[in-house]
């Protein structure tokens, strides 16, 4: 059993995707994956409808939604979520926010300055405050808030309870400068990223005590320090509002008070048309229906050609208005309610999209990508071979299309672990893997001895797993530095004997399952003996249905053994912050704080990189097999599908069975599909969200998965915990930090370890483009595309809405004046 250790690296709260699921991104335009030169192009703009402050109104409040009430406002802690990442960004100080092309900027409004004044014989960074910089009691922010904080987070004392401190275990010292408004940090060790410390930075009070950092700021924050302030916490009304801070320095907040309302991602469309949120993350659906509702805006109170009772031809009316005044009165009772109640529907959803008229969608694309994780700790992907022929089967243009196309966005898949397109350094360096190409795919498989006829041939008596630690696979890493197929080798070559006995209980375990399941499916028929004498019109519409809706079914079907998926309606994009289940991890420093939202997503996530590990069953995840009464699948040999030793190439594909993951589900079918194509089969098995990471994901009991990993500032101290090789405990489990996928090796880890002591910027980055390439070389993770963002704001407000990597100025954000809107009318209430 693998256990998931806690993270070395530290959680930097940003704002929330998640992964699921969202913010405004910057997508460049690709070179190919053959480019080795770095990218400089603009990636997707923001969309906040940007406003000059004098063309704001002051006063009024907003309603913004969040997944839930935040688990605790201690940024720090494990179970930090996005709305504590969304709601401390309008309360405490945040010394380098992110600005819109990725990196990280000085704040005025606390800091004078802040750099690096010493490197020899240690490296020195001296923080210049603002004079102004206060606590809401009043006190100045100073050198005692810097030093509580670095003694709660350094790592010695076990009293705090804390999920990171990735930085601060390198300070060897703070001391005041030349008053209290400066303050010396002198680190034992250099540290490139010393610009992500103290952010969020929270008053002495706090971070003085174990008791008060534990406890006391989960569910308050009596001192705080930005443009507004916490007023209250209602768990019954579900929100938290705040209000502007009197003592504030720097701009005024335009608002009086902000709330934040904890809504379901499925209540957000109704929340919208009532009135209850103003501005909101949501899916492609709930996009849909504002797009259709201000295209109807001049219909002259005509019936909506969409929405409940739409699609009723004239004959379906006629037939059903007979049935309504026949002479049958049972039938005419039935066809009475059921007209009945398609008028309340007909009459409900006008009149939500009435109300939607007033919202606009905000697009673009978020801070975090989704990628396709694969399990290389055993079973066929512990062999480097077939993990990269999975790899160079995809075709990540058509996946990107899936999600992004539908919206408008701009479809490229992204080329980097570590950088998205539009930040400083991103290269694409999937070259050191190599493109699409089946041929190629398919020759790494028959290296690995995976056959055509394998499946149904008696075991032999050799050896299975990788022999890339004997020979490495030929032509298949077009422009990838030397060596790096050797690296990515190393991190399964140790393990592969201690798992062969492993490896041969599970497959018996696995065989016998089945057998049980199977014999289960005949008993229920032979039980049942009205389960074939279905009608003939019940049989018409399951094969009807049978292509389209595969995808959504629950339970477990395998490629190319059973139904065929790929013919599902367009994918509906994923929403970050609230509405969709794109279900998001954050790296190190993000991972506490979007834990909860992933999936929303995110409370199925448990982001906090700390995951108890889960007992695996032998072959799959509990109770993820067919129900009862599923018929066998076709023998494998008989589909072309590829086997050895008498067992055929399945890999289990976990995915998301929930209402709002339709985008990763449509995803997953494709993949399956072209993985189809090079005789690997896919076990699909969907899996309630509340348990899809922290049950699947983390624990390992999975080989194939969907998950999303947010931009970072900070690569080098961020992605370590991501990619770092898995290291055996004394207790024979696998410390895995955030690496879920259990591929790794020492030369990945030694230059994370090297960019993060490398104080000259440009030599870093060159150190991470070099660790990203042996990352694409290990084939664990292969990214697919940046992820969307939608958010639904009323349409009188300014500076709000996709905010891409740029954190939000909440003292910006308010209804546009009469002035500036053009009508009396916009004026908020």
């Amino acid at each position: 059993m693998s256990h998931v250790g806690v993270p070395r690296g530290t959680v930097r709260k940003r704002r929330s995707l998640a992964l699921l699921t969202t913010g405004v991104l910057t997508i460049p335009v690709l070179a190919g994956c053959s480019s080795g030169s770095e990218e400089t192009s603009r990636g997707v703009p923001q969309d906040i409808a940007p406003a000059a402050r004098q063309a704001v109104s002051d006063g009024s409040t907003v309603n913004w939604a969040v997944d839930a009430l935040p688990a605790t406002f201690n940024a720090f802690q494990a179970d930090a979520d996005s709305a504590t990442t969304r709601i401390t960004g309008a309360l405490l100080p945040s010394l380098f926010p992110m600005d819109a092309s990725g990196q990280p900027k000085l704040n005025p409004d606390y800091l004078e300055s802040a750099k690096i004044i010493e490197r020899e014989p240690k490296q020195v960074v001296l923080y210049k405050l603002n004079q102004q910089a206060v606590w809401s009691d009043g006190r100045e922010i100073g050198a005692p808030d810097f030093v509580a904080q670095w003694r709660a987070l350094r790592g010695k004392d076990s009293a705090f309870w804390t999920a990171r401190n990735s930085g601060y275990e390198r300070i060897e010292k703070i001391e005041r400068g030349a008053d209290d408004l400066q303050v010396r940090v002198t680190f034992s060790k250099p540290y490139a990223d010393w610009r992500s410390l103290f952010s969020p930075l929270y008053p002495k009070e706090i971070t003085g005590s174990p008791d008060a950092f534990n406890d006391g700021a989960r569910t308050t924050l009596k001192n705080t320090a930005g443009p507004f302030v916490l007023r209250s916490v209602s768990k019954a009304k579900g929100t938290v509002t705040l209000a502007r801070n009197p003592r504030w320095w720097g701009d005024k907040a335009k608002l009086d008070t902000l709330v934040f309302r904890a809504v379901a991602a499925g209540d957000r469309t109704q929340a919208l048309a009532d009135g209850t949120v103003d501005v909101a993350d949501i899916d492609a659906s709930t996009a849909d229906r504002i797009a259709l509702a201000r295209r109807d805006r001049g219909n002259n109170g005509q019936p909506l050609a969409h929405g409940p009772g739409s699609g009723t031809t004239p004959a379906g009316a006629l037939r059903s208005w007979a049935l309504a005044h026949g002479s049958d009165e049972e039938a005419a009772e039935i066809a009475q309610a059921a007209r009945e109640k398609n008028r309340k529907a007909v009459v409900a959803y006008t009149a939500e999209q009435k109300a939607l008229r007033d919202f606009v969608v905000r697009k673009s694309l978020e801070p975090a990508y989704t990628q396709l994780a694969l399990n290389g700790e055993s079973g066929p992907l512990a062999d480097d071979r077939v993990r990269r022929a999975v790899a160079r089967a995809l075709d990540r243009e058509e996946l990107a299309r899936t999600v992004l196309g539908p919206l408008g966005l701009p479809a490229k898949p992204l080329g980097s672990h570590l950088a998205l397109a539009g930040q400083p350094g991103y290269k694409d360096g999937s070259g050191a893997l190599g493109d699409q190409n089946t041929e190629e795919a398919q020759a790494l498989l028959a290296d690995a001895g995976w056959t055509r006829g394998g499946a149904v041939q008696p075991p032999k008596d050799t050896k299975a797993g990788s022999e890339a630690e004997k020979k490495g696979a030929k032509g298949d890493a077009p422009g990838a530095e030397e060596g790096a197929e050797k690296e990515a080798a190393e991190g399964t070559k140790d393990d592969k004997e201690a798992k062969s006995e492993k490896e041969a209980k599970s497959e018996k375990a696995e065989n016998e399952k089945k057998a049980e399941s199977e014999k289960t499916a005949e008993d229920s028929t032979a039980e049942d003996p009205t389960a074939e004498d279905s009608t003939a019109e019940g049989k018409k519409a399951d094969r009807a249905s049978e292509d389209s809706a595969a995808s959504r079914d629950e339970g477990l079907y395998i490629v190319g053994e059973d139904n065929k998926p790929g013919a599902h309606a367009p994918a509906q994009a994923a929403s970050t912050g609230g509405a969709s289940a794109v279900h998001v991890l954050a790296p190190a420093r993000t991972a506490a704080a979007q834990s909860a939202a992933l999936l929303r997503q995110a409370g199925a996530l448990g982001e906090d990189g700390a995951v108890a590990a889960q007992d695996k069953q032998p072959g799959g995840a509990a109770g993820a097999y067919a129900p009862v009464g599923t018929a066998a699948p076709a023998p494998a040999a008989a589909k072309g599908q590829l086997g050895k030793d008498g067992k055929a190439l399945t890999l289990r594909f976990v995915l998301p069975s929930g209402p709002g993951s339709q985008s990763l589900r449509s995803v997953g079918d494709k993949i399956a599909v072209m993985l189809e194509k090079i005789g690997i089969g896919t076990e699909i098995i969907k899996v309630p969200d509340e348990s899809y990471f922290k049950d699947h994901v983390a624990s390992g009991a999975y080989d194939l998965a969907l998950y999303s990993w947010p931009a970072t500032a900070y690569p080098a101290t961020d992605g370590r915990p991501i990619y770092a090789k898995p290291e055996p405990a004394t207790d024979g489990s696998l410390l895995v930090e955030q690496n879920y996928t259990r591929v790794g090796t020492d030369h990945i880890d030694q230059l994370f370890d090297q960019a993060a002591a490398e104080l000259d910027e440009k030599a870093a980055r060159e150190l991470i483009k070099q660790a990203d390439a042996r990352i694409w070389a290990a084939a664990g993770s292969i990214p697919l595309f940046q992820r969307p963002q939608l958010v639904a704001v009323d349409k009188k407000l300014a500076n709000v809405g996709a905010f891409g990597f740029a954190a939000p100025r909440y003292q910006d954000i308010g209804f546009k004046n009469r002035q500036a809107a053009g009508s009396p009318a916009d004026r908020k209430k």
